[in-house]
């Protein structure tokens, strides 16, 4: 059972925001952190609540200035439920919570099987008598708007009744980020509260700028056995509704107090107003057992659809990353207009925005959920004329992202952020990571090549890849003395430089990942030109007023980008071998640890820019998204030879000058040197897993889990130690298992084939194709093609095995 759960044994108040982020609960419509319902949002506990897609923008004033910045907004807290024991002859005592006098024990169980979380503790009081709690807590998977929490009190050694207040709690505000503490974050307004039916509590209000109406009823119920408890005592506030009961409880018994919550929102479809929702889907909810009977069927079938089994705590683990990444993106998702959230709906870090970490996200889910990466896919293209606009302002055609995008769009990278380590506000220039487009365009055409989804290939999937060729075309220049075109003024992956050390202007020159990803753009742009039928392309010309010229500089643009390499590496950027080395040794010394470079050099009145440092991978992204085989030829189309020793001797350079300041630069680390040097890599992988469950970045966890991160490790098993590509209407295999696992299975999703197992035991591979129906599935490993018919299965050797 240990490998499905996580257990927190005792109350530890310094851990406590960690594992509420940890123990979040969601269906992909909403989720909720894994706070006491007995206590407030306080230095101990964030409770928080969050619909996928829900935003609001408020301005703030900050260093003299009025920044305007919009966040995924906290909703009412649903949880709030606090008890008390009530003996016979005796004055109440106090409200219990693990913050208080008396707890005796307290365990916390998060099922991950059951999608549950269990919290138990007992409290004694001072005169010896006993209250043991047990609360189970759901937010129901098969039904996206309900949430439900049963919490049963058993009386040790003493007779009376346990009373227990119920309530919503709508004075809430975003404060989770201690560092965004001097920004606005009243983002809810207009509050009403109300009951219905006796048992059933509602509150309503709206966001105030986008004025997106949120709705929620909860429905409280008391039982002794089989008999239910007397009426409730209603009262009700301005932003808050509580509802009092009181249950008589014997010596030994137990007793139930059940609460059902329902929440909607305007942007839902298929409703007359959220409140009505609302309050019908409390009242019309069936009781606990029923609902926790169905939530559990709802999990069993998208387990089933999630196969990973790899041994031992590795395994444990990314069962944890995939609960998470379900948790935010499940099926429900298919049917929203929403992001990649960078952070999960399980806190406010980054303002819930969508950076490019779908790019860790949509591979795993192409092979498990393709109809949710179609979805994601479409939150971009609904948002590529905002692209085009944005392209425009700066004087290009085609499409440019942002950085970071939310609600509609626009670019909601923030302008300055704040350094906890000198309190300085300072310039923040990342909208100049113009690379995100590449993710987007690399993200259609995995999706496509995953599922063989033509229809979306020729229709909306082209019409994104086209527009980001086109900017990428359009924004490179010619250099008559390199004969060379160049793409100027951008930042890579790589945050730590921004400008070049004592520029006035940020922005660097020829980052090497923008420069080869925007090629691979522009030759898939041209290759998807030539497969498309000849109807739609002649339509999608018209409109886009794109002709045969344009689409020529494309491939010319796509075989003469710059490539800037310096001391037989490649160069993160034009000019990275021109900067100082740093003294590595003697700020571990003095800092310890110093992932967050930027930060302790800017308080030292120095920059990150001056050095030849990076935060996380960067050139090493692209023996991320490119198989050793596709990246060779990559180089080779753009005139340069890339070998196994000059790719080995670029990956020991940046390995050395990487302070892994992002959670993604293990999980990259470990990708490329799966098949460099597997010792290192294992090193790596083990940061990778770990990274939120033991908070490796010192606190961020807390804030919100970080999801590519947690999702890039389950591909790190499905793609990168299997090396699977789907492409050429086959599955291609290059096994490079590490000896740490060695041993594991994975069932992915393949064109029409639901449940393809994979397992590598050894130094053989399995491949098992589901009966009846279907086609053979072509599989190319080691050069070999073999052809493995539905409802047969075959042992593969490894090649060199």
């Amino acid at each position: 059972m240990r490998a499905w759960t996580w257990t927190y044994e005792g109350y530890d108040p310094e851990s406590e925001r960690l594992r509420e982020a940890l123990c979040t609960l969601g269906n992909g419509y909403f989720a909720t952190r894994g706070a006491a319902s007995e206590t407030s949002a306080g230095p101990a506990h964030y409770p928080g609540t969050y619909v996928a897609g829900c935003y609001n923008r408020l301005v703030s004033t900050v260093a003299g200035r009025r920044i305007e910045n919009e966040d995924l907004v906290n909703l009412p807290d649903w949880l709030p439920l606090r008890y008390r024991m009530r003996p016979e002859g005796a004055e109440p005592g106090p409200w219990l919570s693990p913050d208080g006098a008396g707890l005796a024990a307290h365990r916390q169980i998060l099922d991950l099987r059951q999608g549950t979380l269990v919290r138990a503790s007992v409290y004694e009081d001072g005169a010896g008598r006993r209250l043991t709690v047990e609360q189970c807590r759901l937010v129901h998977m098969g039904e996206p708007h309900l949430a439900a929490q049963r919490t049963a009190f058993t009386a040790g050694g003493w007779a009376g009744s346990v009373e227990v207040e119920s309530g919503l709690d709508g004075d809430v505000r975003n404060a989770g980020v201690e560092r965004y503490g001097d920004l606005a974050n009243r983002h809810l307004t207009r509050w009403h509260t109300g009951s219905e039916h006796g048992d059933t509590l509602w509150l309503r209000c709206r966001t105030v700028n986008s004025d997106i109406r949120v709705a929620l009823a909860a429905r409280t119920r008391a039982s002794r056995g089989s008999v239910a408890a007397g009426p409730a005592r209603t009262r009700l506030t301005a932003r808050r509704a509580f509802q009092r009961l009181t249950v008589p409880v014997a010596p030994g018994e137990t007793v139930t107090v059940d609460k059902t919550v329902a929440l909607y929102t305007s942007r839902d479809p298929a409703i007359s107003d959220p409140l009505t929702a609302a309050v019908e889907g409390a009242r019309r909810a069936p009781g606990f057992s029923r609902l926790l009977a169905s939530h559990q069927r709802a999990w069993e079938d998208i387990w089933r659809r999630s196969t990973l089994d790899v041994p031992g705590e590795a395994g444990r683990i990314l069962r944890l990353h995939l609960f998470h990444v379900l948790q935010t993106l499940s099926p429900h998702t298919a049917d929203l207009d929403v992001g990649v959230p960078a952070r999960g709906l399980h806190g406010e870090a980054y303002r819930g925005h969508v950076f490019w970490d779908e790019l860790f996200v949509l591979p795993y889910l192409n092979l498990h959920f393709p109809e949710v990466s179609r979805a994601l896919l479409g939150y971009r293209y609904r948002r590529l004329p905002a692209a085009c606009r944005a392209a425009r302002d700066v004087g290009r055609v085609g499409a440019m992202f942002p950085w970071q995008s939310g609600s509609d769009g626009r670019e909601e990278t923030q302008e300055l952020h704040l350094n906890p380590r000198s309190g300085r506000w300072v310039a923040d220039h990342s909208r100049l990571q113009h690379h995100v487009g590449s993710a987007v365009a690399y993200n259609v055409w995995q999706y496509c090549q995953a599922s063989g989804d033509l229809e979306f290939l020729h229709t909306k999937g082209a019409e994104t890849l086209l527009q980001i060729a086109r900017f990428w075309a359009a924004g490179a220049e010619w250099d008559p003395a390199l004969e060379r075109y160049r793409i100027r003024g951008v930042m890579g992956p790589d945050e730590y430089h921004d400008a070049y050390p004592g520029a006035t202007a940020p922005g660097l020159d020829d980052n090497a990942y923008t420069n080869v990803t925007a090629a691979w753009v522009l030759a898939r742009a041209r290759e998807l030109c030539r497969a498309l039928p000849a109807s739609r392309r002649r339509r999608l010309f018209e409109r886009l007023q794109l002709d045969r010229h344009e689409t020529d500089r494309w491939e010319d643009v796509s075989r003469r980008l710059h490539v800037p390499f310096h001391h037989g590496v490649i160069s993160q950027f034009a000019g990275y071998g021109e900067l100082a080395e740093l003294d590595w040794a003697a700020y571990r010394r003095r800092y310890g640890d110093i992932r967050r470079l930027d930060r302790i050099l800017e308080a030292e009145g120095d920059t990150v820019n001056r050095y030849r440092v990076s935060k996380q991978a960067d050139v090493l992204m692209l023996g991320y998204l490119f198989s050793p085989g596709e990246l060779s030829g990559l180089f080779r189309r753009l005139g340069h030879r890339l070998d196994d020793d000059s790719w080995r001797t670029t990956v020991e350079y940046y390995e050395r000058r990487t302070s892994h300041g992002s959670t993604l630069s293990a999980l990259v680390h470990a990708w490329v040197l799966a098949r460099i040097h597997r010792d290192e890599a294992w090193t790596y992988a083990r940061e990778a897993l770990t990274g939120d469950v033991a908070d490796v970045q010192g606190g961020t966890t807390a804030e919100g889990i970080h999801l590519g991160a947690m999702a890039g490790t389950l591909d790190f098993v499905q793609r990168g130690l299997t090396g699977l590509e789907t492409r050429e209407n086959a599955l291609w295999l290059d096994p490079a298992p590490l000896p740490q696992l060695s041993k594991f299975r994975v069932g992915i999703r393949y064109r029409n084939h639901w449940d393809v197992d994979l397992r590598i035991r050894a130094e053989r591979l399995r491949v098992g194709v589901p009966a009846p129906d279907g086609e053979p599935v072509r599989v190319v490993l080691g050069g070999r093609v073999s052809t493995i018919a539905p409802g047969t299965a075959r042992w593969l050797d490894l090649p060199g095995g």
